[in-house]
């Protein structure tokens, strides 16, 4: 039986200062005045749209992210928050997130933000060597990134999240740890820590830059999970570190198939209709000249996914996370039987990658070869 799926909100937006070339995400490079005022109105107005899908449920989280969010005022986000919760039911304990670049950093805003009710940061670091924040076209420098750390703190984030990348372009594996230790000597809540990766339709992979050799990967990857390891750090998820008590419920409940209203400029959202046994993904207009246009519709794309692929899109995310995705929540928030995934299932299991009791999740062995133990899904999924 499908049941309805505890739900998110994410909220786009889609401008920068400047776009990174490795940014492969929905920016657009600012220029001039935002339209504050127009674009507040347009995501409230795609959120009436789009209310008919929260079904009577409360907001578990909301996640402000782009592009850079921290680019609108203190007084945009009232305006936005003021509109949100005349058409929304926040839970006691709701979590919000905002994306913030160390380089449109004030403290007199950010303080504005947490006096809103918005109770998470996350700060785009990358890395706390002026060289490398140079290559990857950040727009701030080591000095502000640590400025910004603790100013956030001043202003009354407890909870905040540091985004820090290695495997940089020229970076030994000695300056990728130095930018982790660097990272935990701010005593974070939460790390994303992960690999740059070359993506499509961008810069860098227009013009690959030099990164670091394999090897060199391995060693820091061993290096840097020992020390977050040791600095009692849950390698909850694939790049993903969390103290107790920590972890982003937003992503997880991404992960673990929940639900999510997707508003704002490229915006993507995922909803289950129990009742019609439906489960439907969103996108919105990308271009911000397009959201803004009252003669477009923000809704530019809406599919069901097919009921053969819900199982194993259900996994390919519940895999991520370590602790993988209760039995009973599979079979509750896909409408189907943990059998229907069964041959992916089984061969994963004797690979030595899968373990299933109440519970489904990576063994050690799996966490280890993860892209590997997805592909068995992908591979039956075509």
């Amino acid at each position: 039986m499908l049941l309805l799926p505890p739900l998110s909100l994410y909220i786009h937006v889609p401008w920068c200062v400047r776009k990174c070339p490795y940014c492969d995400f929905n920016s657009h490079q600012a220029n001039g005045d935002l339209p504050e005022d127009a674009y507040v109105d347009a995501l409230l107005a795609d959120l009436d749209a789009d209310r008919h899908w929260v079904q009577e449920r409360e907001i578990r989280s909301i996640f402000i992210g782009g592009g850079t969010p921290s680019l609108l005022s203190a007084a945009a986000y009232q305006r936005l928050f003021d509109g949100l919760k005349k058409r929304l039911t926040f839970a006691h304990d709701i979590e919000i997130t905002l994306e913030a670049n160390p380089g449109t950093f004030e403290a007199d805003k950010f303080a504005a933000y947490r006096k809103l009710g918005i109770n998470r940061l996350s700060m785009g670091i990358q890395s706390f060597n002026d060289d490398h924040l140079k290559a990857l076209g950040r727009i701030h420098d080591t000095a502000q990134a640590q400025k910004a750390i603790k100013a956030a703190n001043k202003a009354g984030f407890d909870n905040f999240n540091l985004d820090l990348m290695y495997g940089l372009p020229g970076q030994t594996v000695e300056q990728a740890l130095a930018d982790l230790k660097t990272a935990l000597s701010f005593n974070p809540p939460h790390l994303s820590w992960y690999q740059l990766t070359i993506e499509p339709n961008t810069e860098f992979y227009k013009y690959p830059p030099k990164l670091p050799q394999d090897d060199d990967l391995w060693d820091i990857q061993e290096a840097g999970l020992a020390l977050l390891a040791e600095h009692g750090f849950e390698h909850y998820e694939i790049s993903a570190h969390a103290r107790p008590g920590k972890t982003a419920r937003h992503n997880v409940n991404y992960w673990q198939f929940g639900d999510y209203l997707g508003i704002g400029a490229g915006a993507h959202g995922k909803i289950t209709l129990a009742d019609a046994h439906v489960i439907l993904r969103t996108q919105k207009t990308r271009m911000p000249k397009d959201y803004l246009n009252p003669d477009k519709a923000f809704l530019s794309g809406k599919q069901s996914i097919e009921p053969e692929d819900i199982g194993l899109e259900c996994l390919m995310n519940a895999l991520r996370l370590r602790d993988g995705m209760a039995v009973e929540d599979f079979e509750a928030r896909t409408g189907l039987r943990l059998e229907h995934v069964a041959e992916p299932i089984a061969k994963a299991q004797q690979l030595g990658l899968l373990n299933v009791d109440r519970r489904i999740y990576a063994t050690e062995k799996g966490q280890q070869y993860l892209n590997e133990l997805l592909a068995l899904f992908l591979t039956d999924e075509e």
